[in-house]
């Protein structure tokens, strides 16, 4: 099998980044936090969800996406998040076509919880990726101080399964140097390069700086 060849993900032209600007310039409303697959909002939309290890950054992304502060809630602890929760994007000034949502993931890995409840959550995970058609891409969260585990490994081998394109975003570049973060970004590359469904870009971000932020908000503005 081939290799696949990894780069970082270009700035977005202005058109493109203006999209990203507007899809998430206007409301962006919590819908629901689902426990079970009946729960599920209709599918009349395109989504894309956000996965990661337990305090790998996914709240605090979340909320610099949609330039809120607490729409996703943070927490010490890790393993707080228990639902698969929906963040409806696009407001009035755009065609309800354009409208997507955002999906925010239990955290996968350790978490301080009983196991059958994590259990429970790891195969509500495996249940959603694997059966919701409107999910067009699934963002997997990535420490730059860590570079790719072996629990993010099970997770990208149930994305390969399930073949939902999945994309690497790299959290908390600005907690290490430029040599820490090359040598993690080499390793992602490298962990990535025999997972088939990898989409081929790495997006390198730092919510509390604001990096990578306007290049994810095109990306998800682009999804059809």
């Amino acid at each position: 099998m081939t290799s696949l060849e990894f780069t970082l993900a270009p700035e977005p032209e202005q058109a493109d980044r203006e999209k990203g600007r507007m899809l998430f310039v206007g409301p962006v409303t919590f819908v629901k936090g689902v426990v079970a697959m009946s729960g599920l909002p209709p599918a009349d939309r395109i989504e894309v969800c956000f996965a990661g290890r337990s305090n790998v950054g996914k709240s605090s992304l979340i909320n610099a996406l949609t330039g809120r502060k607490t729409l996703a809630r943070k927490s010490n602890t890790p393993g707080r998040t228990q639902e698969i929760n929906f963040f409806a994007i696009g407001g009035a000034h755009q065609a309800p076509t354009k409208h997507k949502y955002l999906v925010d993931l239990p955290g996968y890995g350790y978490a301080e919880a009983p196991v059958a409840i994590v259990a429970k959550w790891q195969t509500l995970l495996k249940q959603y990726l694997s059966g919701r058609q409107t999910l067009r891409r699934a963002f997997v969260l990535i420490d730059t101080r860590h570079g790719v585990k072996s629990v993010d490994e099970n997770i990208l081998t149930l994305l390969d399964r399930s073949a939902v394109p999945y994309q690497a975003v790299l959290t908390k570049a600005d907690k290490v140097s430029m040599t820490e973060r090359a040598a993690t970004i080499e390793q992602v590359k490298a962990a990535l390069s025999c997972h088939p469904a990898a989409f081929p870009e790495l997006v390198i971000t730092s919510s509390e700086k604001g990096e990578g932020i306007e290049t994810l908000r095109a990306i998800i503005a682009a999804l059809e």
